[in-house]
């Protein structure tokens, strides 16, 4: 069974217009381009049908993986999230008890994870630790250093 994937409503149509520019646009483009490069002789020495051909393969590989992302995307309305817990869409401060340093991280889904936004995935190895945690909770979280234990200071939509 699929991973459920947690996106906001803005998230979903973004992806299923990106979907559509792929499946309309690329996709006729990309065997455009490989009947061009066909037309131009032998197949086994033709460097452009190859690149082609590997450009298509690369598109089609995006395309399955968009496909399969929407089919299993839930719409979260961030207007009912619960902030008793930390959960997907919720912005979680934190403190490492180590270095004493408070960080502010947005839980969101795959899809939307950007660090330079300060929005981690659901499904990394801190976002998947805070789940479930309240606010006073310590979460002990395994990353390639170490364990790193972080006090949950706040819990805001």
């Amino acid at each position: 069974m699929s991973q459920v994937n947690y996106v906001t409503k803005d998230t979903f149509e973004q992806m299923q217009a990106e979907l559509q520019h792929m499946k309309g646009v690329e996709r006729p483009a990309a065997s455009k381009a490989i009947g061009e490069a066909r037309e131009k002789g032998d197949l086994k020495e033709n460097a452009e049908y190859d690149a082609a051909k590997e450009a298509q393969g690369l598109l089609e590989a995006r395309i399955k993986q968009l496909e399969t992302i929407i089919a299993t995307a839930r719409i979260v309305d961030e207007s009912t999230i619960d902030t008793s817990k930390v959960s997907v869409l919720t912005k979680v401060t934190l403190t490492n008890i180590a270095t004493k340093k408070q960080v502010t991280y947005k839980i969101v889904s795959e899809k939307e994870a950007n660090l330079k936004e300060q929005k981690i995935s659901a499904n990394s190895p801190i976002g998947n630790g805070l789940l479930g945690k309240a606010v006073g909770d310590v979460a002990e979280i395994k990353v390639p250093a170490g364990i790193i234990k972080f006090r949950i200071d706040k819990i805001t939509a």
